[in-house]
């Protein structure tokens, strides 16, 4: 475990577990890189180097107040990346931090990337405009559930967790995410949910030029596969896409296993396939 320091001072919290190809995980909205643990450890028994780190105001990482805009967390992961020394890597980002993998593409020309993974993606465009009715986000529910955070962190968790998780996740392990989020600033939680509904990439995805496999359950009520991955496997060339029968969006919890299987083979199947 460690600590990088990005260009204004905020230090991020980061794990880099085993010794391989590097896969490095960004996470979702209000969680931390513990949320990775189960599938980080398998990787890194696999042979491949699995690299977690909180985002900025999120687990351990520094609590700045600002920098919560898309362009800032997609720098963030630049100075993990150059941290780290990292060339070929394999950029894994669920919900949000799908979002962070493709913004850090394109502004930084897919430098030091080899291959993308995007598990639940909230792409391409959250917010239910006149010129995106197929979003998933209403803007007036989005603002009053940011609201509510804002009142009582705790007690809009402990509504909204539970459904998310569904039935299959066990007491113990939701109680472990509800603790996990919480350690996510309530000035962090609101402006990253802010930055993520607002996020139209629509106009970028098309600009992602590396083998990219997306992981999406279709059970998933939060981030719903229609008006997600099935439209980013439209926009991103060459994209291949995997439908978990009955995941729910915190697919990291139940499908742990899985999705570590899936993260090795593709690399595995990339790598020959460049060489």
């Amino acid at each position: 475990m460690t600590y990088v320091t990005t260009d204004d001072d905020t230090r991020l919290f980061c794990r880099s577990w085993g010794e391989g190809p590097a896969v490095v995980f960004c996470h979702g909205w209000a969680m931390n890189s513990d949320v990775w643990q189960p599938v980080l450890a398998r990787l890194a028994d696999a042979g491949f180097r699995a690299i977690a780190y909180d985002r900025r105001g999120h687990g351990r990482s520094d609590d700045p107040g600002r920098g919560y805009d898309l362009d800032t967390l997609a720098d963030d992961l630049a100075t993990v990346l150059e941290a780290f020394e990292l060339t070929e890597a394999t950029l894994v980002g669920h919900s949000m931090g799908a979002q962070e993998v493709v913004r850090y593409l394109t502004r930084y020309d897919g430098a030091r990337v080899a291959r993308v993974v995007m598990v639940a993606p909230a792409l391409p465009y959250p917010a239910r405009m006149s010129d995106n009715p197929d979003g998933y986000a209403d803007p007036e529910q989005s603002a009053a559930m940011r609201a509510a955070i804002v009142a009582d962190f705790a007690g809009f968790l402990a509504q909204a967790a539970p459904p998310a998780f569904g039935p299959e996740t066990s007491p113990a392990q939701l109680e472990q995410a509800i603790r996990m989020m919480l350690q996510t600033s309530v000035q962090a939680a609101i402006e990253t949910n802010a930055a993520l509904t607002g996020a139209d990439l629509r106009a970028e995805l098309p600009n992602v030029r590396v083998p990219t496999l997306i992981l999406h359950g279709d059970a998933d009520q939060l981030v719903p596969i229609e008006a997600t991955s099935r439209r980013v496997l439209q926009l991103v060339p060459g994209s291949r896409l995997e439908v978990y029968a009955g995941g729910r969006h915190p697919m990291l919890t139940s499908h742990a296993a899985r999705i570590a299987a899936d993260v090795a083979s593709f690399v595995v199947e990339a790598e020959k396939a460049a060489a």
